[in-house]
Order: C-alpha cells, then structure tokens, then sequence
C-alpha cells in the first residue's frame, strides 16, 4: 500500500488511487467479521452465531439470516424477525448475532450473515460460519456371554448409533477399566484381550479363569457419555471326565447296535426281498374242470364242451 502526506491535495489524490484500484475506505463500505467461522455446541445447549458490523454509515441496515444444508439455503431470520427452523427458539442479539436458545442435531449446518446497507458505497458483505451440534451417546447395546470355557476364544460387543461425533467405546472389567494394551497393566499383563474402540469389540484369544466377572461398556464422545448395565461372564475348566464319559458311552452304543444287528442276521431275520413269492408252488389246475368235494360225488363244468 502507498502512503499519503496528510496535505488535502495529496490526500484527494490518495483517495481517488486508492479507490481506483479497488480500496474503499472502511467508513464508505459495510465489513462484517466473526470471532468463531466454525462453531461446537452440545444439543439442547444455547449457542451464539457472532455476526459483527465493523464499519457501516446506513443507520438501518437490512440483516438477514439464511441456513444452508445439504446446499439448500433456507431463512431462519427475515423481515426483522426468527423464521424457519428457529422460530420461537432463537433471537437477534445487537448488532447481527443470533442465538440459538435450544440447539438440536438437526441445526448442524453453515448459516450466513448478510448485511445489505443502501447509504454505504460497499453496500453488502456476508460472512459464512459453520455449526456442528454434538450430540451425547444413549445407552450402547451390550453383548456379554453367559458362559465360556478356559482356552477357548470370545467376542464381547458394544454398540450405540446416536452419538455425534461416532462414540469411541471403553470396556470395564469388575469396574476396573481394562487398558487398551493388557501389557501396560500388571493386572492384565498375562491376558490376551483387544479392545477397538472404535466398534466397541472386546476380543479374548484365549479365555483364562482370571477374565471371569462383571463387564460393562461406555460410549463416549465430546458431549458426553451412557453405559450398558454390568453382565456376568463365567469361566469353566475343560471337562475331560465329562468327555470321557461321554465318548464311552457313544461307543457301547454302536458296540451294541452292532450286536444287535449281526445276531439278527444270524436268526434269519432279515431275506432277500420276493423270496417267499419265487419259492411257492402253486397247485396245477385242470383246464375247464372244477373239481367238488369227495363226498360230493359229482363234478362240475366251468367252460362249455365242444363236441
């Protein structure tokens, strides 16, 4: 920028190259500013949109608000008054800021300040600010089993889709936090958990008698936190009497079955299909001739005789 001797000559000057190349003295033109151009809130918070006018000459200025979501713009202040989604839950503080009194997710959006003054020879500017609303995590779904057995593997789950920011999840084992490395805990040190807090899973390679006891699991983010109630998980050594016995007895009763059937064989109980129909004999008939009784002593013609 050229500098100018405060002399009225040289100052006219100044003034016309100044404006000439696009420099507009701030008293000539309305500048807007904003201490935040993106903005946090936790819901059902109150939060304030700073919309301030560093330099403006029209004494009545028109101001007005509009929200952009999804790329739509909408207004939320119009004709002097709240409109839109803010109606009845928002107000126009001095000189331009709005207040939000009652932030709900839906209100995560940008929002644009414009002022529009017709007396200035800059006679618009606007300022665009970003609103995120956070959003506290509900109660995550838990998912703890009832029983596993030692050395075997398991999978501990926890979810919840309400939070904003995504929740980061946290696992507590009889209300002691599990450390997200079991090495960095002389507690865990000999267990094999992985957390993701990410996706809430709780993963044990092998389950030892020591992982049994109460678990619960916390959703967290910027807003806040909600937990699950505790579950019990239990911890069995392996049967192997139970096994065993239960092998035996699958065994006697294919030893049995067995039996059975070959000592059926040998009874004869069981023929080839169609054996008695091959071996009968049936009786030989003479043709045309039925013969009665004995004591009968006549017979009788079935078929005609040709002579």
């Amino acid at each position: 920028m050229r500098r100018c001797k405060m002399a009225i000559p040289q100052l006219i000057a100044c003034f016309v190259l100044y404006t000439s190349l696009g420099h507009i003295p701030s008293s000539l033109g309305v500048i807007l500013r904003t201490t935040d151009k993106v903005v946090w809130a936790n819901e059902f918070e109150p939060i304030e949109l700073t919309c301030l006018i560093e330099s403006i000459s029209t004494n009545n200025p028109r101001i007005e608000w509009k929200k952009i979501k999804n790329g739509v713009p909408s207004y939320v202040y119009f004709q002097n008054r709240i409109a839109g989604d803010l109606e009845q839950r928002a107000q126009l503080r001095e000189p331009a800021n709005i207040l939000i009194l009652n932030t709900t997710r839906a209100d995560t959006a940008e929002y644009r300040c414009e002022v529009a003054a017709i007396d200035d020879q800059r006679d618009f500017d606007e300022i665009l600010i970003s609103l995120a609303v956070r959003v506290k995590p509900v109660v995550p779904r838990c998912r703890v089993p009832d029983a596993v057995t030692v050395g075997t593997s398991t999978e501990l789950r926890c979810l919840e889709n309400e939070g904003f920011p995504a929740s980061q999840y946290r696992w507590y084992h009889n209300n002691e936090e599990l450390p997200q490395e079991p090495k960095n805990s002389p507690k865990s040190a000999n267990s094999s958990y992985i957390i993701n807090p990410d996706t809430g899973g709780l993963k044990f390679r092998r389950v030892r008698k020591e992982d049994a006891g109460d678990y619960y699991c916390q959703a967290r983010n910027d807003a806040g936190y909600a937990q699950c109630p505790s579950q019990m998980m239990e911890v069995y050594d392996v049967d192997y009497l139970g096994i065993f016995l239960k092998a035996l007895g699958a065994v006697t009763v294919f030893v049995c079955l067995t039996a059975s059937i070959c000592h059926s064989f040998k009874r004869g109980c069981f023929h080839k299909k169609g054996h008695n129909e091959n071996n009968y004999n049936w009786p030989a008939q003479n043709d045309g001739v039925v013969y009665g009784d004995a004591d009968e002593g006549h017979f009788r013609h079935k078929s005609s005789f040709i002579i």
